[in-house]
């Protein structure tokens, strides 16, 4: 509830000279009249005016005369500065005084001498309305007061009008968006992607959500497929070479040497991971033996007799 100012009235009593006629009857004789007049002198307190007859004010239990009150008693008011004088009408809050016609409010100066009203703690007076844009929330943005129903963002306990909330980059409304922040900067979802999400090392566009990681580059999950049969292998096993990656399957059909020993794919996946190659052939490491004695051959010294592999010890004996 807003306050309302107290009003008061200054009260003038009017005193006229007396004459007093008191008749006094006697039990005996003829009758007879006595006459007494009023001399007490009624004085301004200051001036020492006399009061009979003339119009005055009492003021703190002291007759005073108008001019005398004017001069010496009367309260300044708050807004134009001048005394408030015996013949006007004076509003008063919190030891402040006006005039009623000065009693405005200081924005839309509505008077308000028998409105609602806000009293800040600067000495301005506002009407309800006018005290609500000043003190309202103030948009972050143009700085003006949010008023009450109208269409507002709220974030983090800032405000914004619904116009001003706008993309850092393309500075367009984000209304009901979903928006982003970097620092103290908001950014519309479009604009937050094309600015600071990692690029796909393949499509090279934004990756919004999800993604993977492989050998330190981000990927969308949906292109991160084989390179043959396009089959996504986020989760799956795989491998790579020469910069494309592969499923198992397609890498033992299409990339993968086949050993010189057992003629299968040597795709490096669990057993026969070592790999040993020779003038252009490859073996499984368990593939590299002797063809006589089966002894393993890797890191040892061997012959080679056309297609087949022996020890030097069997190699003597062929």
């Amino acid at each position: 509830m807003l306050p309302s100012p107290v009003v008061s009235f200054h009260f003038f009593f009017f005193s006229f000279l007396l004459t007093g006629i008191m008749a006094y009857r006697h039990s005996g004789g003829p009758r007879s009249y006595l006459t007494s007049t009023m001399t007490d002198r009624f004085d301004c307190y200051y001036c020492r005016d006399n009061l009979h007859g003339k119009k005055y004010v009492k003021k703190d239990e002291k007759h005073v005369c108008t001019k005398c009150f004017d001069k010496l008693c009367a309260n300044t008011c708050a807004e134009c500065k001048r005394p408030i004088g015996a013949d006007s009408k004076e509003l008063h809050h919190k030891n402040r005084h006006w005039h009623e016609d000065c009693f405005r409010c200081v924005k839309c100066y509505k008077p308000l001498a028998s409105e609602p009203f806000n009293a800040r703690d600067d000495g301005k007076i506002m009407c309800g309305k006018c005290g609500s844009r000043e003190d309202g929330n103030r948009c972050q943005a143009c700085y003006k007061v949010v008023l009450p129903g109208s269409q507002n963002v709220e974030y983090k306990n800032k405000m914004w009008h619904e116009e001003c909330f706008t993309c850092f980059e393309c500075k367009q409304p984000i209304r009901t968006q979903s928006f982003l922040t970097k620092g103290e900067d908001i950014y519309c979802a479009p604009c937050h992607d094309k600015k600071f999400a990692k690029k796909c090392f393949h499509c090279k566009q934004p990756i919004t959500s999800g993604g993977i990681s492989y050998q330190e580059q981000p990927w969308h999950s949906e292109c991160f497929v084989c390179k043959t049969c396009h089959k996504g292998l986020a989760g799956a096993r795989f491998t790579s070479h020469e910069n494309d990656v592969y499923c198992v399957d397609c890498f033992k059909t299409d990339v993968a040497k086949k050993c010189h020993g057992c003629k299968n794919p040597i795709t490096g996946f669990g057993h026969g991971t070592n790999v040993v190659n020779y003038e252009g052939f490859s073996w499984h490491e368990y593939c590299f033996n002797c063809k006589k004695c089966c002894l393993s051959l890797a890191n040892k010294r061997f012959v080679i007799n056309g297609e087949q592999i022996h020890c030097p010890d069997c190699a003597k004996k062929v």
